[in-house]
């Protein structure tokens, strides 16, 4: 079975030098087949304002309609960064992990899986616990509280965290407890909330200056 992906090469790329790469996981919206959607909102569409901000190798997988970054759809993302990785000459202690809404559940599910594999976490307007609509588990039933367990895998991490004050989509109180979690462990965390704005808190991620000169300056830890 074939699927379709993007990777946004910069410009001025060559193999003289190794380049930072980032996973970047859409939301709901941008499910499909069509390998192109996802690359219309969020980080896509800020590279293609300031593309000079993200001189990186970016992985635009495509989850199939009504699909999370769960499961077979989460071992497929890695597969299209392994993929990447094959390809071009890139920097294996700078791979980041970026993601909104439901692409931002997919980073917490990733990350707590696999937390040895990225330098840095950007997670806007996501969420941890499962609802009825929203019934993908990160960690098992039986672990406890959601927050404190993922925070447990992945508080070494340095994490940016990201949602609207206003959001009627997805409570910010997911992003809170998340941080305070964090917080908790001595993890890395910075936390930002945006009075007054709604689910399209990636909007104002994505265009802030500092992230991405944040990003790409994390390094993954040796051991």
């Amino acid at each position: 079975m074939s699927h379709r992906y993007q990777v946004y090469v910069p410009v001025d790329y060559s193999h003289a030098r190794r380049w930072p790469v980032i996973l970047f996981l859409h939301g709901s919206g941008e499910q499909g087949t069509d390998g192109l959607l996802q690359t219309g909102v969020g980080l896509g569409e800020a590279i293609r304002r300031h593309a000079e901000r993200w001189p990186a190798v970016v992985v635009f997988p495509q989850a199939p309609p009504a699909h999370r970054w769960h499961g077979k759809v989460a071992h497929l993302a890695l597969a299209t960064l392994d993929k990447t990785l094959q390809e071009f000459t890139t920097d294996a202690d700078r791979i980041y992990l970026v993601g909104f809404s439901a692409g931002a559940n997919g980073v917490w599910n990733l990350a707590y899986r696999y937390p040895e594999r990225f330098a840095a976490l950007v997670a806007v307007c996501g969420w941890v616990a499962p609802t009825a609509d929203r019934r993908e588990a990160i960690v098992p039933a039986d672990s406890g509280p959601p927050y404190p367990t993922v925070a447990r895998r992945i508080h070494s991490l340095p994490v940016w965290i990201w949602h609207g004050g206003a959001d009627d989509v997805v409570p910010v109180e997911e992003s809170r407890r998340m941080a305070q979690a964090l917080h908790a462990r001595g993890g890395q965390v910075t936390y930002t909330e945006l009075p007054g704005v709604g689910h399209d808190s990636w909007i104002s991620a994505f265009e802030a200056l500092e992230l991405p000169a944040w990003l790409l300056a994390q390094r993954r830890r040796a051991g």
